[in-house]
């Protein structure tokens, strides 16, 4: 019976230690007041099964923290306990000022600090990262979600930037993630991947086109980059657009489909 007993607790300890956390981002067009209720049920069902999860687009003035507050909401009723936290509005003009938002299961993840926009690069970027660390099983990962400047502003020249992050916070293990507006493959993120930073998603397409054809993604714009002591476990995104039988309906939701990313620390 002793050894039983010490069987299942071995099993026990490797479960805990092979436990991972699965982190989504979604650009969500225009989230605001214009999302129905039924809309913000269908995105908690596509972000349910996740611990936390990054909002990018979320509408600076009046609306968006009421559709954030209403997603919180939604998640709350598919059976687990949820929070979040949303950031100030960024500092840029106010055509392309936004928030960002993080929600996360209490259970699995607590949140330690304050979550907060960049400082040091907030005249450079334009629509400045939100940082938030979270804690999970006694390990430390500080998120950093952005949104840059579209193609067509060259978002490289903002980008250049993350560079720097490692440095100005060197007791930070840093995730990047959000809509880059620009392929991993692009030479802007080579500092990042000398230093070790992993990109999750390669050739993986996660714009919506505005009709769907032979495929129905254009542009490799959404992604995460993992620091180097961080194992990346699974990868993928979700083709919410497949529930719809028509596409164009799938753009009221969003332009973007939701990225994920299972790891361990």
């Amino acid at each position: 019976m002793k050894v039983f007993f010490s069987t299942i607790l071995f099993f026990c300890c490797i479960l805990i230690a092979q436990a991972q956390l699965k982190i989504a981002s979604w650009n969500i067009e225009n989230m605001g007041r214009t999302k129905s209720t039924e809309e913000i049920a269908f995105m908690a069902a596509q972000l349910k099964d996740f611990d936390v999860v990054a909002i990018q687009e979320v509408v600076a003035g009046y609306g968006g923290p009421q559709a954030i507050a209403k997603l919180n909401d939604a998640l709350n009723r598919t059976g687990s306990k949820w929070s979040y936290v949303l950031s100030d509005p960024t500092k840029s003009d106010p055509y392309s000022k936004e928030r960002y938002a993080f929600l996360f299961k209490t259970a699995a993840v607590k949140l330690e600090g304050k979550p907060h926009l960049d400082s040091f690069y907030a005249e450079e970027i334009e629509r400045e990262p939100f940082m938030a660390t979270f804690c999970y099983q006694d390990e430390m990962v500080t998120l950093v979600s952005l949104h840059a400047i579209p193609k067509s502003k060259q978002p490289e020249t903002e980008l250049k930037y993350l560079k720097f992050f490692p440095k100005n916070y060197p007791d930070d293990r840093l995730v990047f993630l959000g809509d880059f507006n620009c392929p991993q493959s692009h030479t802007v993120f080579r500092p990042l991947k000398t230093m070790g930073f992993q990109q999750a998603l390669v050739n993986q397409k996660t714009s919506l086109k505005r009709k769907c054809t032979t495929t129905c993604l254009a542009n490799e714009y959404d992604n995460f980059f993992i620091q180097k002591d961080i194992v990346l476990k699974s990868v993928g995104v979700i083709r919410f657009y497949e529930s719809f039988t028509d596409f164009s309906e799938a753009h009221y939701i969003s332009d973007h489909i939701p990225i994920w990313i299972e790891i361990e620390l």
